[in-house]
């Protein structure tokens, strides 16, 4: 299980601690923060209690407005639930009895310093922390980005998977990680797919050894990161198992519980698998936008056979 602390937010945002520096390796389970609002007028049967909570300036100038009375019966009622910190966003000021109810509950209580709105500092927070807190497995393939669109090439050890990205890496697309590939799950329709770190930039060929990839052809040639559209798998030519009917019916690979469309392109000395691979890529984000060739060539067919 992938555990992130307070004190990764404090190092990966650069913020500030008012209080509770002592409590930074404060645990953080959920991957989505939360803006306190209903729970300032009592309201708390639906408070996400571990989630990390985000005052802003409505937040903030609320709270100004109170009496002292009112203002310290509203923050007493959340810091009771000691949710795993409290972030302020930059140019608030006057915090005074928030750091003071944060000290005695033992609650780290962050400030920003760069100069964003409050959305835009959720927005990065929530990314990252989704990320970070994905569940994930690793699979043996590559994995590539095609005119943008993520591809998982799969197949048997030496099947010809990293001199495939080898040859797209040369027709201007980007390689993603080789040999072991991580995938994670942002939501319950996308996975990402990324190296592990070690293995970041490389790219080993059969006969010819491990080579980086950016030293060799640029920053262009490598992407750090991909949604992954399409799951390609490598086999070998079987004669007579493949056909030429019109369109192919669908078929998924499922990776955590979601279904990537599945693709298998069989092997043969001088078939263009680079180009059946873009050729898929194409034809996928065509399908995107409703865009079917096999459906248009029957509409012509059928067109025609009216007259």
């Amino acid at each position: 299980m992938k555990v992130l602390t307070v004190e990764n937010l404090v190092r990966k945002f650069a913020l500030k601690v008012l209080a509770g520096e002592n409590r930074l390796q404060q645990t953080i389970t959920q991957p989505q923060s939360h803006r306190p609002g209903l729970e300032f007028v009592g309201h708390f049967d639906f408070f996400p209690t571990e989630r990390v909570q985000i005052l802003g300036r409505k937040e903030i100038t609320y709270l100004h407005k109170l009496s002292r009375e009112e203002r310290q019966l509203r923050i007493g009622n959340i810091v009771k639930y000691h949710p795993p910190c409290f972030i302020v966003t930059a140019g608030q000021e006057g915090l005074t009895y928030l750091t003071q109810y944060c000290i005695e509950e033992g609650i780290p209580l962050l400030c920003t310093n760069e100069p964003q709105t409050t959305s835009e500092f959720i927005t990065r927070l929530d990314a990252y922390m989704i990320k970070t807190l994905a569940p994930e497995i690793a699979i043996h393939g590559v994995c590539v980005n095609v005119y943008g669109i993520g591809i998982l090439l799969r197949g048997k050890s030496g099947a010809g998977k990293s001199e495939t990205a080898h040859t797209l890496i040369g027709r201007g697309h980007r390689l993603v990680a080789d040999d072991l590939v991580v995938l994670k799950k942002l939501s319950p329709r996308t996975i990402l797919g990324t190296h592990d770190g070690k293995t970041k930039e490389f790219l080993a060929l059969r006969s010819v050894g491990l080579l980086n990839v950016v030293r060799l052809y640029g920053r262009k040639a490598f992407q750090d990161e991909t949604r992954v559209a399409l799951d390609i798998e490598l086999t070998k030519w079987e004669k007579n198992s493949l056909n030429n009917e019109l369109e192919q019916e669908p078929m998924f690979t499922e990776y955590m519980g979601v279904q990537i469309p599945h693709i298998e392109i069989q092997l043969q000395p001088g078939r263009d698998v680079a180009g059946l691979i873009e050729a898929a890529a194409n034809n996928w984000l065509l399908k995107q936008q409703g865009y079917s060739a096999a459906e248009e060539f029957m509409r012509r067919l059928e067109s025609d056979s009216n007259w």
